[in-house]
């Protein structure tokens, strides 16, 4: 009998005929702005709309959610497209047909479908006609839509569940809520946003009464929190505009209920309605840059923050008039620079829109050539700036820490560490190539999911160095003694049980070179963690007497002690904020900048 309502509703994909939304649809909103744009869309698409009540959905869903997709990745098969489930590069882990498969009870993920309201029923009392709306109430695994409980949407900072294709749920790290959220991958994430903007565009007159939804502020003409509205116009814009797929999919949406999503057809009525006067004020330039600490392959960078009407973003480093690198703080330390060079600094500042600030004050400085041996770190990759959170296993290329150019293969990016970072499984990372050798390298990993603990393979230069253990527990492995000079490139692979997904974050490699290899310099002395919590560890590198001392930023000396050997300064009495640490052995001198969380 499941054949039989298979090959039914095959018949009607392929001979049903889609009604086109009507060229002058939209003719009443030209020229409008704001909210009074809101509520003629409202006008609009409430015209028309014809509610087909909700035991229709699962025969609407046959022309609106069917993966008929020619694009590389989908299946192209017929059956259903499910948000929270579907794997867009790759084999879908399960299918299910149109007309079987209907839940029912569930135990797990591919037991059956059901209908997935992204605007919670509860939230208005599952009354018509938004409980039957096609345009946001889609096909979903029924174990998945469980998991998605009522959840508002957002990105995930730890996950305590995650979907066979990358969907998950937990705590939030979206700037200015902190409760649970679930996150769809971002191939969906714009179809989720422009679903929400649909709703509380078509049900303004009673979207004001729906609060127990985090993500609504009980008002008709925004609707939105100010969090959720900065992230649905990212997620619409940015992470996944619209595209050929979901233009079908509204058209059938048109065709099944009589009414379109003004956000698909034209996706600047966003910005129109909730962002009319865009932000083109660029921030003022940064001053008082100053570059100082140098060593044989760093230099320190400090400057004053420029000011913006909204807000910067961050700062584009440029290195003798090339951009460099981009940071979020108002300090950096420049790598994998060359010894006994002299190189020049300057600084632009963004904000949120994308407007430049003009340059900085420009500061040279002249590399150390002390042979420096584990010295100064020549590789530091954090994986913070690695992009959007995605399930699957794919090829990635991303622009690191350091703004050099990562790889990585059969990898993912939506699994968290320390922070972001990168999941692999049966695949190679490379690292960017770096002048100044390489010491010591240190990365923190874990295995996930399933498996058994395992090892990869370091490689410098093509030649086996050492090995990086994992387990389902977080461990931080060092590999010391690598010792290489110039220019190193290294690959981490060979993965003992392809079959592992291992986590790898917090990556760094100090620089060497056999120059000096018996002599310490004061640029040796290394302090860290910075950013410092409680306890700052300062690494001698010799038995040499050294005076510590720490300035607060009004000059005040908080803090003397003299070491002859690496130890562990406790500064849980210190208060938040930046602070100087003045080196001193024998007659020579350096300062470091120190941040005090």
């Amino acid at each position: 009998m499941k054949n039989f309502y298979f090959l039914i509703f095959t018949l009607l994909i392929t001979n049903i005929t889609f009604a086109q939304i009507p060229a002058n649809y939209y003719d009443s909103a030209d020229g409008l702005t704001g909210y009074t744009l809101k509520t003629q869309l409202k006008n609009i698409i409430t015209n028309g709309h014809s509610d087909q009540g909700y035991g229709s959905l699962y025969s609407g869903y046959v022309t609106t959610h069917t993966d008929n997709i020619s694009e590389s990745g989908y299946e192209n098969d017929g059956t259903i497209l499910l948000y929270y489930t579907e794997n867009p590069n790759g084999t879908d882990p399960y299918t299910f047909n149109h007309g079987s498969n209907n839940c029912g009870n569930y135990s797990g993920e591919g037991d059956c479908y059901n209908r997935e309201h992204t605007i919670p029923q509860s939230s208005f009392g599952s009354a018509s006609p938004m409980q039957n709306d096609i345009h946001h109430v889609v096909p979903s695994d029924g174990y998945a839509n469980g998991q998605r409980g009522s959840f508002p949407f957002g990105t995930v900072g730890s996950a305590n569940w995650t979907s066979m294709n990358g969907s998950k749920r937990g705590s939030s790290n979206v700037p200015g809520y902190s409760g649970t959220v679930f996150e769809p991958i971002d191939e969906f994430k714009g179809d989720i946003a422009r679903a929400i903007l649909y709703f509380v565009t078509r049900y303004e007159d009673t979207v004001d009464g729906y609060t127990s939804f985090d993500m609504f502020n009980g008002t008709e003409d925004q609707a939105l929190e100010d969090w959720a509205l900065d992230m649905l116009l990212d997620w619409h814009y940015n992470v996944d505009p619209v595209d050929q797929r979901e233009i079908d999919r509204n058209n059938a949406a048109y065709n099944y209920q009589g009414n379109a999503n003004p956000f698909v057809d034209h996706p600047e009525y966003a910005n129109l309605i909730w962002n009319p006067n865009p932000d083109t004020e660029a921030p003022s330039n940064p001053t008082n840059l100053v570059a100082s600490n140098p060593a044989d392959n760093s230099i320190d960078l400090n400057w004053t923050a420029s000011t913006d009407n909204i807000g910067v973003v961050s700062y584009d480093i440029y290195v003798d008039g090339t951009n460099t690198f981009n940071t979020a703080n108002t300090s950096f330390t420049v790598t994998g620079l060359t010894a006994n060079t002299n190189y020049c600094f300057t600084i632009k500042a963004k904000d949120a829109a994308g407007n430049e600030s003009g340059f900085s004050n420009q500061d040279c400085e002249t590399t150390t050539d002390n042979g420096t041996v584990g010295g100064s770190d020549c590789l530091v990759e954090t994986f913070e700036l690695i992009p959007s959170n995605s399930g699957s296993y794919s090829d990635r290329t991303w622009t690191g820490d350091n703004g050099l150019t990562y790889s990585a293969t059969e990898a993912r990016t939506d699994q968290t560490l320390n922070g972001r970072a990168i999941t692999v499984r049966d695949g190679v990372i490379t690292l960017p190539t770096t002048s100044g050798g390489i010491g010591t390298l240190t990365v923190t990993t874990q295995r996930v999911f399933s498996g058994s603990a395992g090892t990869f393979n370091v490689k410098v230069n093509g030649n086996l160095v050492g090995t990086i253990a994992y387990d389902d527990i977080v461990q931080t492995i060092t590999i010391p003694n690598i010792n290489v000079e110039n220019n190193v490139s290294v690959v981490i692979d060979g993965n003992s049980s392809g079959s592992n997904r291992v986590i790898f974050d917090d990556l760094s490699y100090t620089c060497y070179s056999t120059l000096g290899a018996d002599k310490y310099d004061i640029s040796d002395v290394k302090i860290h963690p910075n950013p410092v919590k409680n306890n700052l560890t300062v690494d001698l590198k010799s038995n040499i007497d050294t005076d510590i001392e720490i300035y607060d930023i009004l000059g005040k000396r908080v803090y003397r002690n003299t070491l002859s050997t690496s130890n562990t300064i406790y500064l849980q009495s210190l208060k938040a904020g930046i602070y100087i640490v003045k080196i001193s052995q024998d007659n020579a001198t350096i300062t470091k900048k120190l941040i005090k969380q």
